[in-house]
Parts: structure tokens; C-alpha cells; sequence
């Protein structure tokens, strides 16, 4: 049976993703600020942004479905699942037996292919071009994801999320080899990619023809427009804690943690994420946005990097037995 305390763990992961994706955002865009000369908004800028949209009134453009009110609850409750599931705080998760890297990928495909049918079924030129450019990049960006996490799980021997964690941790070598380093770089510039961060789209234009995600939302408004913002950074903190968990995994609590333990691995997943957040943000200064048919040529070179993961994993890793 599923104990309290794990339940517990589950919990706080959810909790902390949602309370904790508008501070990552916004301590984004404040180091960001600071790198380039300005004073910034502040770190908590982006909660401020959703109470203000929270009270506006939620409007709809004439002539969209059910897609169109479903797609932004959907891109929340995906970020929040894989939140609950993943091995974050604790691999003790109630979800954990089916967390592995096919159903994570599915389940983070689900809420990119809602958006995208989202700006679809508004009708206008910039939600069609934007939902075209995220699919292009989602159909690079999904094998990706699944061949590098593929690479760590060799050798663990087993594709569960929690259980490549655990032989991390019990075996630090793993993380300096070549399958993984080379992992490493492919899973850096896809989570680049899915969260819509530069070099792949710039997520503080608004310039129509460059843009990518802003183009699938630029219909919402009111407290859909917060929710799927809100998503959207949640999103990219859980990305950032598996990324951190999967080579870093030190400090997370086992699968049945006491109160002392949770509250360690919750301090030490806020810190690698504020570390990781701050590295991404410093290097988008020195970073200029790809042209748009580049764009597949960097994913494909991501692609062939995971591909390499996996290839020096399976040479490279002993056979037992």
C-alpha cells in the first residue's frame, strides 16, 4: 500500500513546481536583466503579472471549440502530473511505476500538442504558423528526449525515471561517461527547445514572424492567458529538476523518506534549479536567436548526439552476469 509520507512527497512536488515556476521565470529574467546593464522587474514580477490577468476577464475569439478552452488547463495539468511522477524531492513516488521516460515524454507531448491545436483552432495566420513552427520542433525535440534518457537508463537497467536516479546515486561514474556527457548536451538544447528559450525562440519577443510560442497564445487573454503562462513555467522547472535530478541527483530522499529527508531533497532540488535557471538565463545574453530554418539543422545535431548517447552506452556499459 501507498504510505502517507510518499504521498506527502508526491504532494510537495506539485505544490513546490506550482509555486515555485513563476519565481524560476522570474528569476530568469532578473539575472538576465542584471547581466545586461538593467534593473529588472524583480524576481517575484511574474506572480504580480498573473494576479493582474487573473482578474481580466477571460475572452474567447469567435468560432473556436472545445480545443481552444481545453488546451491551456490541459498544458497545466501535463506540467503537474509530470511533477507528481517524477523523482524530484523523493523517489518514493505513489506514481512511480509508471514513471518512466515513455510515459514522461507522452505525457509532456500531450500538453505541446494541446497548445499547438489550440492556436490551430483560432483560425488566424499567427496561430497556424505558430502551432506549424512548435510541431516541426517537437518532432525533433520528442525522440530526442527519449534517446538521450535512453542512454542513462543502459546502465541502470531499467527505464524508470526513479530507478535511473537511484543507480546514480549509488554509482556517481555513471554521469562522467561518455554515453552520458554526450546525453547531457542533447538533453540541454532540447529542454532549450520544448521550453522556447534561446537560441531557438526568444520568449520575451513579440516580433510575429520570429515568434514560436507566443504565436499559439496570442488569442488568450484574461485567466486563461495566466494559466497557460503559468503552465508554461512549470514546464520548464520540472525540466530543469529531472535535467538536474538525472546527472545531479544528490540530496533527493529515497522511497521512504522521513520529514528531515524530504525537507533536505526539497533544499537541494531549489538550489540546482536556481543554479541550472541562472546558467540559461546568463548564457541567453551572449546568445543570438537561430534563423528558423537553422533551427531543425540544431535539433537534428541534438538528435545525432543522443543517438551517439546511446551507442557509447551500450559498448561501453559492463554486461552482469
Amino acid at each position: 500500500m501507498t504510505s502517507a509520507i510518499a504521498v506527502t512527497a508526491a504532494g510537495l512536488q506539485v505544490l513546490g513546481v506550482a509555486a515555485a515556476a513563476p519565481l524560476v521565470v522570474g528569476g530568469m529574467r532578473q539575472v538576465r536583466a542584471r547581466c545586461e546593464g538593467r534593473a529588472g522587474g524583480g524576481v517575484a514580477h511574474p506572480w504580480r503579472d498573473l494576479r493582474k490577468q487573473l482578474r481580466k476577464q477571460s475572452l474567447r475569439p469567435a468560432g473556436t471549440t472545445a480545443v481552444f478552452r481545453l488546451a491551456a488547463p490541459l498544458l497545466a495539468g501535463s506540467a503537474l502530473l509530470i511533477a507528481a511522477a517524477a523523482p524530484l524531492i523523493s523517489t518514493g513516488s505513489p506514481l512511480d511505476s509508471t514513471a518512466d521516460l515513455f510515459a514522461i515524454v507522452g505525457i509532456l507531448f500531450l500538453g505541446t500538442v494541446a497548445l499547438a491545436l489550440a492556436g490551430l483552432d483560432t483560425g488566424t495566420a499567427f496561430g497556424g504558423m505558430g502551432a506549424s513552427r512548435e510541431l516541426t520542433v517537437t518532432a525533433l525535440v520528442e525522440p530526442t528526449i527519449l534517446l538521450a534518457i535512453f542512454a542513462l537508463s543502459i546502465p541502470a537497467g531499467s527505464a524508470n525515471l526513479a530507478t535511473i536516479v537511484t543507480a546514480t546515486t549509488h554509482h556517481p561514474s555513471h554521469v562522467v561517461t561518455p554515453g552520458a556527457l554526450l546525453a547531457l548536451v542533447a538533453l540541454v538544447i532540447v529542454i532549450l527547445a520544448e521550453t522556447g528559450r534561446l537560441p531557438v525562440d526568444n520568449p520575451s519577443t513579440h516580433l510575429e514572424l520570429t515568434m514560436m510560442h507566443e504565436a499559439m497564445i496570442l488569442e488568450y487573454a484574461g485567466a486563461r492567458l495566466a494559466l497557460v503562462e503559468w503552465a508554461s513555467g512549470m514546464r520548464l522547472t520540472v525540466l530543469l529538476a529531472l535535467l538536474a535530478n538525472l546527472f545531479l541527483p544528490w540530496g533527493i530522499a529515497g522511497p521512504h523518506p522521513g520529514v528531515a529527508a524530504l525537507v533536505l531533497g526539497a533544499g537541494a532540488l531549489a538550489g540546482k534549479v536556481a543554479i541550472l535557471a541562472g546558467i540559461v538565463a546568463a548564457a541567453e545574453v551572449f546568445v543570438a536567436k537561430l534563423r528558423l530554418f537553422r533551427v531543425p539543422e540544431l535539433l537534428a545535431g541534438s538528435f545525432l548526439l543522443a543517438v551517439l548517447a546511446v551507442t557509447a552506452a551500450s559498448f561501453l556499459t559492463p554486461v552482469s552476469g
